[in-house]
């Protein structure tokens, strides 16, 4: 049953109805002998996910996961209000396929619309599609486009980018360049963790396609996007910024207003939950450019207006071979994750611009909080000393990761991302994430055991 509450006009239609004036004056048909006077004697007011968890406890409700999670490395743990899922839930939205009848998808063509908008606000972009199939294949789709917009086939990597994404990257180009990718993947600095500009100098040759960064990076490290698009510029390439935690753009400067040519990433930290790893939602921007326009992958949604003057939405582009002559195709993707993209675009309207800067600020407090504090700590370290933003790495000392991370488990928390997984050398690292899903008690419950460790 839904809960569709009472407009105003709705509560004067009733009030008619019985003849009363106004709601007190129906109130006042209740003896004042029974109408209570004062104040309830309530607790303070609690957030939305306080007052969840709260409501979970009084009903001895076990969580779904009795650790609690600091895991991150491309998915993260954001609160979402239950209101997306409701509205989700409305059958328009979830049995909608896919608007290849603009005159009866009028609705799902919107929701596209709206989404792209917010997108090109993120990234500080002009133009945005209507969303891919994860933060992965967006990026590979990226470095696709900069080399037919380019004309050049040399790909420059920073070491930076998540690992999982730089081998869908060699996978699309390994089935274009005969197997042997012609990519070239630039080290980080060792102190702060940020690409190693020098090294990138040496890379960037005359037939450099593209160069791309994450941002913040795999280590959580926020890049210098500007002097890396700068000098991508000099040598006639595309930068591209690749973000799987959006998030971070409530504090950090859009990579368009940096210099950025293509922006993409992962929409899910932006109100898809993490359900054991997907599915995302590939998002996709590009800066004022009508060349680029026309080698964007993808679908793009459109407003205009029909023949009486109404605005309606329409397809504008739509870029695979079933649309278009197959010599002028940009991509094989099919569709957009539409069902992802609207949750995205609930949430962000729900919480709005000073609510998603909350939300990244919170991020940021905490995670700071903690980071200074495992600084201190006998026995760890923070590995890099750039900025970070909710994500960092930590090294045991003198200890592997997995080893840590097994007896946090023991101690009820899923610690963090072994690093040694991505690179044998930083088998003694381990990635952590903070959202604001972790208060402060949490947080010191969690440096406790690690001291006892």
């Amino acid at each position: 049953m839904r809960y569709i509450p009472h407009t105003d006009a709705d509560i004067k239609l009733m009030l008619e109805k019985i003849g009363a004036s106004s709601v007190e004056e129906l109130f006042k048909q209740i003896p004042d002998s029974l109408r209570f006077k004062g104040r309830l004697d309530l607790p303070e007011p609690m957030s939305e996910p306080e007052l969840m968890a709260h409501l979970s406890d009084l009903a001895g409700a076990a969580p779904a996961c009795d650790r609690v999670s600091f895991l991150g490395a491309g998915m993260y743990c954001h609160h979402v209000s239950p209101t997306v899922d409701q509205l989700l839930l409305r059958s328009e939205f979830y049995t909608a396929y896919t608007p290849y009848q603009p005159e009866v998808s009028q609705g799902t063509l919107q929701a596209i619309f709206e989404f792209q908008t917010m997108i090109c606000r993120l990234f500080g972009m002009t133009v945005a599609n209507a969303s891919m199939y994860d933060g992965a294949t967006a990026a590979a789709e990226a470095v696709l486009m900069a080399r037919r917009v380019t004309g050049r086939e040399r790909v420059v990597v920073s070491a930076g980018l998540h690992p999982e994404y730089l081998e869908v990257i060699r996978t699309y180009l390994g089935g274009i360049d005969a197997g042997l990718p012609k990519l070239v993947v630039v080290p980080l600095d060792e102190k702060t963790g940020q690409t190693d500009l020098r090294a990138l100098d040496a890379a960037l040759v005359a037939d450099s396609a593209c160069v791309i960064a994450g941002y913040p990076n795999f280590f959580g490290v926020v890049e210098p996007i500007d002097e890396i698009a700068q000098r991508a510029k000099a040598k006639g390439a595309l930068a591209i910024s690749s973000t799987w935690e959006p998030t971070s753009l409530g504090l950090l400067t859009p990579p368009g207003e940096l210099g950025a040519d293509i922006a993409c990433g992962e929409g899910q930290a932006l109100g898809v939950p993490l359900s054991f790893g997907g599915p995302g939602v590939g998002l996709f921007a590009i800066r004022d450019d009508k060349a680029l326009l026309r080698q964007m992958p993808g679908r793009l949604v459109g407003q205009t207006k029909d023949a009486n003057g109404k605005k309606g939405y329409v397809l504008t582009l739509s870029t695979r071979e079933q649309h278009i002559r197959r010599e002028k195709a940009t991509s094989n993707i099919c569709t957009n994750h539409g069902l992802c993209a609207l949750a995205v675009t609930i949430n962000l309207s729900l919480l709005g611009k000073q609510g998603f800067e909350q939300v990244a600020q919170s991020c940021f407090a905490r995670s700071e909080y903690m980071k200074s504090r495992i600084a201190r700590q006998k026995g760890f370290e923070v590995v890099y000393s750039g900025p970070t933003f909710n994500e960092f790495a930590v090294r045991c000392k003198g200890r592997k990761a997995a080893d840590v991370l097994d007896k946090l488990v023991d101690k009820g928390f899923l610690g963090g991302v072994d690093l040694g997984r991505f690179a044998s050398s930083m088998d003694d690292c381990f990635l952590v994430a903070v959202t604001e899903c972790r208060s402060r008690e949490v947080i010191d419950r969690y440096l406790d055991a690690l001291a006892q460790i």
